[in-house]
Formats: structure tokens, sequence, C-alpha cells
């Protein structure tokens, strides 16, 4: 598999790690890719106030945090009325356990990645942030990127975007809510 080349030095990333061990790596991977805005959290709460006051493109969150972990703070960003509810949200854990990575999709984030972290790995899931945007989705129970990555349209389900559930409610379609033009200034930049 060919790996795109992307110029990544306009993006502000946030890397939200109790570790410092492994912000420490994180930081020194993003800066090889040209990233030069680079953020650090040491926990979840910090991590929501950088956000306010740094504006960051993309989300880098460890999954076990202090006082705010990664599914709490992915939940609060999703649920933000702010333009920061579209950010891409990267899953870093060692937890890759299928129930966990499930919990971390529903939870509303882009990616998830696994530890120990690698260069390949690491960029890869930048990349399908910039170039693969899914659109997002909103029901009675959910916001953030379709969890779909793949679209069957032979799929008849009850939970089926557009169908009319015997409730009464009709689930949202794509399209419903439209990406940020954060989220669309940050591919463009980076597509050179």
């Amino acid at each position: 598999m060919a790996i795109p080349h992307l110029d990544l030095s306009s993006l502000r990333v946030l890397v939200a790690e109790d570790n410092p061990h492994m912000r420490h790596i994180l930081r020194m991977l993003l800066s090889g890719y040209g990233i030069r805005r680079i953020f650090e959290a040491e926990d979840g709460a910090s991590a929501l106030e950088l956000i306010g006051a740094r504006d960051p493109d993309l989300l880098l969150v460890d999954w076990m945090m202090p006082i705010l972990d990664g599914a709490e703070l992915t939940r609060i960003i999703r649920r933000s009325p702010a333009p920061s509810c579209f950010i891409p949200i990267v899953a870093v854990t060692a937890h890759t356990q299928r129930n966990r990575v499930i919990s971390a999709r529903d939870a509303g984030v882009t990616e998830v990645m696994c530890k120990p972290v690698s260069a390949r790995g690491l960029y890869l899931r930048l990349a399908n942030c910039v170039l693969n945007q899914r659109d997002f989705i909103r029901t009675k129970s959910f916001f953030g990127p379709d969890r779909r990555r793949f679209q069957s349209p032979t799929f008849i389900g009850a939970e089926r975007r557009g169908v009319k559930r015997d409730d009464g409610y009709t689930l949202d379609g794509p399209g419903e809510v439209d990406q940020s033009r954060a989220v669309t200034k940050m591919r463009d930049s980076a597509v050179s």
C-alpha cells in the first residue's frame, strides 16, 4: 500500500496523555511529520481547556487518564455545541480488545491506535483523518463520525439511516450534520 505524502505542517495537534514518556514519543513522531504546533495535556480536564484556547485540528487521546478518561473526554467534545465537536479524535490505547474498540467507536472517536505506537501506524491514522473524512451522524444516542466504514446497499436493518422505526423516530441520514469548515481546511491544506 502506497503511503500518501501530506504536508501536515499547518496542523495543530493536541496530545492528551498522562504518561510524560508517551507524550514525548508522540511529540517526536508528530514533529517528524513536519507538524510544528503540538500542544500537550496530562489529563482530560487540561485537554478540554486547551481545546478552547488552542483550537486544535486533531486530538490524540490516551484512553486511560486521570480526572477525565478518553471516553468521557470524547463524549464531552462530541456533545459540545462548538465547532470543536467535529474534531478528529484518535484514541491511543494499550487496551485493544474488541469490546474496548467498540466502546471507543461508540463514544465517537475517529480512529483507534494501539500502543506501542509505530511511526507508520500513527502517520496512517493522521492521513486517514485528513483524506478520508467521514460524515458525522446524529441520532438519539450518538453524535460522531459515521461508525460504518463501508456501506452495504443490501443492508435493510431497522437501524439503517433514513428508515422510520416502529417508535416513529427516523434515523438521521448522512449530511444532516455537515463537516466543519476547519476539518475541510485541514484536508485542503495538507494535500499538496
